[in-house]
C-alpha cells in the first residue's frame, strides 16, 4: 500500500514537471522563432541569454512551489537516512493529498524548540490527529494496538512514554534512530501547517538512489 501510494505521488510529480516542461518548451519556441533576433551573432547571444534566464526562472519557480532538495546533517533518521544523504522533497504532497502514517516528512521548526541554525527537520509520521500514541515495553502502540515498525534496526530501543492523544490537525513524528532523535516525544505533536513536504527520492549517494 505504501509503495503504491509512493508510486502515485511520483506520478503526480512527473506529471507536474511535464506540465512545466511543456510551458517552457512553448516559451522557448516562441523566443527562438522570433524574426526580430535575426541571424546575427548578437542574435544568437541574445537567444542563449534568454534560454538561461527562462531556465533559471523555471528552477526558481520549481524550488518555491514544487520540489526542493535537502541535506541530512545528523543520524536521527538512521538507518533509513544517513548523514550526507541528499533528498528531493515534494512540496505539494499534502496540498493535493493527506499525510499518512509512515510518511517521511520535512517540517519547519516548531515554536517550542529554541532558535537554532537548523530550521527544517526530517522525521517519520507515526500517528495522526485524533489517534492515541504511546510506547510500552519498547513497542509502539496506536489506539491500543501494537504497531510493527520494520524500518527500525533490531537493536533499536524506544523508551516508554505514556499514551497521549494527538490533536486534530496535528501529527506525531519520531526519528527512526530513537535513541538519538529530538521529536514529538520532546516537543509534542506538530501542526500540519508546519509540514513542508514529503521525502520522495534520495538522489545521493548514487548507490542508494531511489525512494527511502
Amino acid at each position: 500500500m505504501v509503495r503504491r501510494r509512493g508510486l502515485l505521488r511520483l506520478h503526480r510529480v512527473s506529471c507536474t514537471l511535464a506540465g512545466w516542461r511543456s510551458v517552457i518548451d512553448v516559451s522557448l519556441k516562441k523566443i527562438l522563432s522570433a524574426d526580430s533576433w535575426g541571424k546575427t551573432i548578437w542574435g544568437s547571444v541574445r537567444e542563449w541569454v534568454l534560454v538561461v534566464v527562462v531556465a533559471l526562472l523555471a528552477a526558481l519557480v520549481l524550488r518555491a512551489t514544487l520540489i526542493q532538495t535537502y541535506y541530512i546533517p545528523s543520524t536521527s533518521m538512521a538507518p533509513t537516512l544517513e548523514v550526507g544523504d541528499r533528498l528531493m522533497v515534494y512540496k505539494l504532497a499534502f496540498s493535493i493529498g493527506d499525510v499518512e502514517k509512515g510518511d517521511l516528512v520535512v517540517f519547519s521548526r516548531p515554536s517550542r524548540l529554541p532558535d537554532s541554525p537548523i530550521n527544517d527537520f526530517v522525521k517519520r509520521v507515526v500517528a495522526l490527529g485524533g489517534e492515541k500514541v504511546g510506547v510500552t515495553d519498547g513497542d509502539l502502540y496506536i489506539d491500543g494496538s501494537r504497531v510493527d515498525e520494520p524500518y527500525l534496526e533490531s537493536s533499536t530501543v524506544t523508551n516508554d512514554f505514556e499514551e497521549v492523544e494527538v490533536p486534530d490537525g496535528h501529527v506525531f513524528v519520531m526519528g527512526d534512530n530513537r535513541q538519538n532523535s529530538r521529536d514529538s516525544r520532546d516537543f509534542g505533536p506538530i501542526q500540519e501547517e508546519l509540514l513542508v513536504g514529503e521525502v520522495f527520492l534520495r538522489i545521493w549517494p548514487f548507490n542508494n538512489f531511489g525512494r527511502p
